[in-house]
């Protein structure tokens, strides 16, 4: 079942590095909404809240609702700033969105039919990429996208451009160029069979 990606948040008055760190006492992770033709908001967030939302594959990349008091925003998670060692977030950017205005959203990729590829070739599967950029409408951001690796060989890739994408969805790097479509996942020989490929054409050689 899908979680509800709903977030409480409160406005956020006092500002600055010592403000910060009383809220993080709290409990509380200082944010900041931007973006949608409006003003920046400092808001304030409930970290416990926020760490469960944050075990959600989809946090990342879905609209989330906003509630602040009664009100709510559409927001998109844009930067999340952590403590270097310690397992706790600093700061969260968080951009309105727009129902009309396309945004780009990183999207995970699935990996289907890897054993199926070792299987058929005892090759190695290889993930380039675990996820890619997209752009489209906030209503047509996938929850993730389905890359099927049945087909592929040993010594060949699958890239960008072979990508199964929904309706309204585009790649923006594939409008950069052929230098910008990239290997998703390619499938090498394992090292021990390629050692003793090169072994046996060492011996024929000598023969």
């Amino acid at each position: 079942m899908a979680v509800e990606l709903k977030l409480k948040a409160e406005i956020r008055t006092d500002k600055g590095k010592g403000a910060s760190r009383r809220l993080r006492r709290a409990k509380k992770v200082p944010a900041v909404l931007y973006g949608g033709n409006q003003e920046p908001v400092s808001l304030q967030l409930d970290a416990l809240q926020l760490e469960r939302l944050m075990q959600e594959e989809a946090f990342y990349t879905q609209v989330l609702t906003l509630d602040l008091g009664g009100k709510t925003e559409q927001a998109h998670v844009k930067a999340l700033q952590r403590h270097p060692v310690k397992p706790m977030v600093l700061h969260v950017d968080l951009q309105r969105v727009l129902a009309d205005q396309p945004l780009r959203t990183p999207v995970p990729l699935h990996f289907v039919g890897e054993e199926a590829v070792a299987k058929a070739t005892g090759g190695l599967v290889l993930h380039e990429m675990t996820q890619v950029e997209v752009e489209c409408l906030p209503r047509d951001i996938p929850q993730f996208i389905e890359v099927d690796l049945s087909g592929l060989g040993v010594g060949q890739s699958l890239h960008l451009s072979d990508l199964k994408l929904p309706q309204g969805v585009t790649i923006p790097a594939l409008a950069l160029g052929p230098d910008h479509n990239l290997p998703v996942a390619s499938v090498q020989a394992p090292r021990g069979g390629a050692e003793e490929a090169a072994a046996g054409e060492g011996a024929e050689g000598e023969a």
